[in-house]
């Protein structure tokens, strides 16, 4: 079984305004509203190539009920933590000549409600995934991630994480099966630039040398590379399409990725399957169905899915 958590989800409510103007009032062109959180993501992209997940994490209130809804509503399963005070974000996310976004608070999730997300960890078993994506809400321990890796640590599970900085490099040390930097994330870490996959793989390796087993490196419109435990290299250019929402597409490479590899096992179909599904994800509205991936693919020369 593949679980995803999302710390912090939210309800994102996406308008477009023609020529938005700041001081007047301004009328929407189009209004989108999806649940969102990179762990939701995940789990809704899988749901759409064929694959089951469980979502975890916290929601509060009407918004975090409207959250569950959607997610019922796409099929997926949750199971979220209800916290008592506090509401689920809202994040509203504006479309106009530049693009501007308002991310909400979310609620105040306690020592008690992170105890309850431990006992769900608990019934996850040798050989499920575990998808660790985005960051830390203020009110929970910055050491979170490894906290649950650590508290894992006895089990054979694949955790996947999506994180940056620290958030990244501490659990390193607990063997992840596959994180995902962006090539500036990345380069952040190590205080460099990297622009090229040549200039990006030494520094993949890097982090293999400290832990992870499998490195994925996004890197937009110049796509993506994989650095893998067996010691293989695969770099590809991005699939052709026009770029229209960039929210979403770095989740949907880890679900694409965990999809690729659950259907054979092998890298070199994960690593395709995860840039297809990403580029995807970036070319709709919405987040990437099957059929627009096997289309990508079929660009590439593959016949994955």
């Amino acid at each position: 079984m593949i679980y995803t958590v999302t710390f912090n989800p939210s309800l994102d409510y996406i308008v477009s305004v023609d020529h938005f103007k700041v001081g007047m009032v301004n009328r929407t062109t189009e209004e989108l509203m999806f649940p969102g959180g990179k762990g939701i993501n995940v789990s809704m992209v899988l749901k759409n190539l064929g694959y089951d997940s469980e979502a975890l994490g916290f929601m509060a209130g009407f918004t975090g009920k409207e959250i569950a809804r959607l997610l019922e509503e796409r099929q997926v399963q949750s199971s979220f933590i209800e916290v008592a005070e506090g509401i689920s974000r809202i994040n509203v996310k504006l479309r106009s000549d530049e693009e501007s976004e308002i991310n909400g608070m979310g609620p105040a999730i306690g020592d008690a409600d992170i105890q309850k997300l431990y006992r769900q960890l608990d019934q996850l078993k040798d050989g499920d995934i575990l998808v660790l994506a985005g960051s830390i809400p203020k009110v929970m321990p910055e050491t979170m991630y490894m906290d649950i890796m650590k508290y894992l640590s006895g089990k054979n599970i694949r955790i996947a994480v999506d994180a940056t900085r620290d958030l990244l490099m501490n659990v390193l040390e607990y063997h992840p099966f596959v994180i995902k930097p962006n090539n500036h994330e990345l380069g952040e870490i190590f205080d460099v630039s990297l622009k090229t996959k040549d200039d990006v793989v030494p520094y993949a390796k890097r982090l293999q040398e400290q832990g992870a087993r499998n490195v994925l490196v996004s890197m937009a419109g110049e796509g993506a590379l994989l650095v893998t435990e067996d010691g293989k290299v695969y770099a590809s250019e991005p699939p052709k399409g026009t770029v229209k929402n960039s929210v979403g597409a770095g989740d949907s490479m880890v679900a694409g990725f965990l999809a690729g590899y659950l259907h054979s096992g092998d890298y070199e179909e994960a690593f395709y399957t995860g840039l297809c599904t990403g580029s995807a994800s970036a070319f709709s509205d919405n987040l990437a169905t099957k059929d627009e991936v096997k289309a990508l693919l079929g660009q590439l020369g593959k016949t994955y899915l």
